[in-house]
């Protein structure tokens, strides 16, 4: 674990904490038989997460690029192949999952005059993008890094809304998205996606006294008991994400759904947060930020 993705994650949650704290009572959730005490209570606070090692889905993350810039897409897909042949990708994923040491990356301010790059992302996504400051870390972020330098351009970065991150390329308001963006048709409306750089999959967190998926060697075996939940019981999901699709069901990815009650949350963190507070049942986000989030939670307890 980085320190500083620990760091940066334990800083949302304990914020989210605080206001939790004060904002009264936490319901327990429903629905596997194996919910908490109450948030606040002893057994609560000792309570951790864990997530279940097999993947739900299969997907491929990609930049979406303006569908009116070409020559950047072209430019991109250079760059890709580039840092994949000669080591760099791996040097920079060795820095968030591995030994090395994450580098930040700063943005420089919008200046229409200026020959810039505008990378619209949403910095909630570690380790593929977060905050520390001012500064941006993540493997998408050294990536944005490396590339405006590759263009010469000025790097700008647009945190913002996940859900907002394509609508801004395809409004012409960024010139290119890096955000941990799995390819979809539908997001495809608003970009064009450059040749994909990293293999991804969702995964199933839960309380770490939950021993109902013990026995689960693959999807189907999850997924036959997550059919047998009814609207009791709940799930958290980040808005816009393939969890969210994958839980709530989705025709054009082939996601039959589940009956479970989907809440939506901005980001994963207050999703697995609330899951230990007793008022989920279950958490589906990416594997990559489903590992960082649950040892920097379960660090806390």
């Amino acid at each position: 674990m980085k320190k500083r993705v620990a760091a940066v994650c334990m800083a949302a949650v304990m914020s989210i904490s605080a206001l939790t704290a004060c904002g009264g009572e936490t319901a327990p959730a429903a629905g596997n038989g194996d919910a908490p005490a109450a948030a606040g209570s002893e057994t609560s606070a000792k309570l951790t997460a864990k997530v279940i090692d097999v993947d739900l889905t299969s997907e491929e993350y990609a930049f979406g690029v303006d569908k009116d810039q070409a020559e950047l897409l072209e430019k991109t897909n250079e760059y890709i192949a580039q840092i994949m042949s000669d080591g760099t990708f791996d040097e920079i994923c060795n820095k968030y999952f591995g030994d090395g040491e994450p580098t930040a990356v700063v943005s420089a301010t919008e200046d229409s005059s200026k020959d810039q790059l505008l990378v619209a992302t949403n910095a909630a996504f570690a380790p593929f993008e977060y905050m520390e400051g001012d500064s941006y870390y993540g493997v998408d972020m050294e990536i944005a890094a490396g590339l405006a330098e590759y263009l010469g351009k000025e790097l700008v970065i647009q945190n913002m809304d996940f859900d907002a991150v394509c609508l801004s390329v395809g409004q012409h308001k960024s010139d290119i998205a890096m955000a941990g963006l799995t390819v979809k048709p539908e997001r495809e409306e608003f970009v064009t996606f450059s040749n994909s750089y990293y293999e991804a999959s969702q995964k199933l967190v839960v309380r770490s006294d939950n021993t109902e998926f013990d026995g689960c060697a693959d999807a189907a075996a999850i997924e036959a008991i997550l059919n047998a939940k009814d609207s009791s019981v709940s799930v958290g999901v980040q808005n816009g994400t393939t969890g969210q699709l994958y839980c709530e069901g989705d025709e054009e990815w082939e996601f039959a759904g589940f009956q479970m009650t989907v809440k939506n949350y901005k980001n994963g963190s207050l999703a697995v947060l609330d899951l230990l507070n007793g008022n989920l049942d279950y958490v589906v986000i990416d594997a990559a930020p489903a590992k960082f989030i649950t040892e920097s939670i379960n660090a806390m307890q």
